[in-house]
């Protein structure tokens, strides 16, 4: 589902961090949260991705004891490829990737200072190069949405995943 609210609202979901949205929250090698500059860097995708894993794994989710805990760490990598990717193709490059962990979930957000609106592609044709991107999100995630800046250019694309049992 694709919404354009900011934080979720179901209890046990991390909302905004203190100070508000886009301000730094708590942080540090062990915190709940993690942020990486994106702007001007090359081999964005790969970058997002080493520096997610190293939170999971400084975060307990890796090295993964059981399948389960093992599917729910790739998911978040693979959904971290795929939001980088499309600030990459669509939106002239990501400019910060931060991750967020609460008990019950894992939030990726994307920020870009792109004007379009990503959506899954409808319908999806499974059998056709390209545009599966956000579709592959919309099926990962337990939610998604887009925040437009105020005052200022640009989107922030966010995504929950499920934190592993």
């Amino acid at each position: 589902m694709s919404t354009t609210r900011p934080y979720p609202s179901a209890p046990g979901d991390p909302g905004p961090e203190p100070g508000g949205a886009g301000e730094p929250g708590p942080s540090g090698p062990d915190g709940p949260v993690r942020r990486l500059r994106l702007a001007g860097v090359s081999g964005a995708v790969p970058l997002s991705r080493d520096f997610t894993r190293q939170a999971l794994h400084d975060w307990g989710w890796l090295p993964a004891a059981t399948a389960d805990r093992r599917a729910a760490a790739e998911d978040v990598l693979l959904v971290v490829s795929e939001l980088v990717t499309n600030a990459c193709l669509h939106a002239d490059g990501p400019e910060e990737l931060m991750v967020s962990r609460g008990g019950k979930a894992l939030r990726l957000e994307v920020s870009d200072l792109g004007a379009g609106e990503p959506a899954p592609r409808s319908p999806h044709r499974a059998g056709r190069p390209g545009g599966h991107g956000m579709f592959i999100v919309q099926r990962l995630c337990l939610d998604w949405g887009v925040v437009r800046h105020q005052g200022r250019v640009g989107k922030t694309v966010w995504a929950e995943l499920a934190a592993p049992s």
